[in-house]
């Protein structure tokens, strides 16, 4: 069964490198996969004490680039609080 996975990038600065990576190494995979519905990187911006930290969530699709990415397992999140970074996003129809 695949999952959902998460991995902390960091403060939004910190964070532009890290999404950069995940661009590059989920292209690679993507194109491999035939560009599938569903396989998609989101973005979250979460409130911290100083700054905002930026999580990125793997879609189940996504489950080989989170894996090569050393992103953890969780559950799935809340769509409606998530920006899209690569991928086609499977919420879309619900817009």
């Amino acid at each position: 069964m695949s999952h959902w996975h998460h991995k902390t990038l960091g403060d939004a600065v910190t964070a532009a490198i890290y999404t950069r990576e995940i661009e590059q190494v989920f292209a690679a995979y993507f194109e491999k996969a035939g560009r599938p519905a569903g396989m998609a990187v989101f973005t979250k911006q979460i409130p911290g004490p100083l700054h905002c930290d930026v999580i990125a969530y793997f879609t189940p699709a996504a489950e080989k680039v989170a894996k090569a990415l050393l992103a953890d397992v969780c559950s799935a999140p809340d769509h409606n609080d998530l920006q899209l970074l690569v991928g086609n996003s499977p919420f879309a129809a619900e817009a």
